[in-house]
């Protein structure tokens, strides 16, 4: 089979790709499109390095044919970060000190980004349950957690701040 142009919104604005049959989004994201934030870990969908949003749910872009999100939108954490500081997510990982080496980073944080998007006020159960496959190596998780709770504590004080 020969290659075939895919179409996809990325970060908000389309892109097209030219691919081969069975390859992955993650192969498209870092080498072709240049997003690094998407890493190159297990490739086997076991450790979450590489996990994108598509249409908001976070998925092991290793595991997905590019040709699977055709016509759909993906963000990574390129898209997640605004061009004049950090996001909530973000700002809550580093004032909680959850990474170190920062390789499991840009998952863990979109896996965050999904769960506060769909459930403002996670229990703690909820926060591990979300990070089941998210693989950390350096931090032991506390700090993670702690993370997504603070981020989740902040949008709460923020909302109910007076307009």
């Amino acid at each position: 089979m020969g290659s075939k142009i895919i179409t996809f919104v990325l970060g908000g604005r389309e892109v097209e790709v030219m691919v081969k049959p069975m390859t992955t989004l993650q192969a498209v994201l870092r080498y072709q499109l240049g997003y690094t934030a998407v890493k190159e870990g297990c490739r086997q969908g076991g450790c979450g390095s590489c996990t994108v949003l598509v249409e908001g749910e976070p998925m092991m872009s290793c595991l997905l044919p590019v040709e699977d999100v055709a016509g759909m939108h993906v963000t990574t954490l390129e898209a997640i970060t605004p061009a004049d500081g950090l996001d909530r997510v973000q700002q809550a990982f580093l004032e909680h000190g959850a990474f170190q080496c920062g390789y499991c980073t840009p998952g863990m944080i979109v896996v965050s980004k999904a769960l506060l998007g769909h459930n403002p006020r996670p229990t703690r159960q909820e926060i591990v349950d979300a990070f089941a496959g998210n693989i950390c190596r350096c931090t032991g998780y506390e700090p993670i957690i702690a993370a997504v709770e603070g981020a989740a504590r902040a949008s709460a004080s923020k909302a109910a701040q007076p307009g």
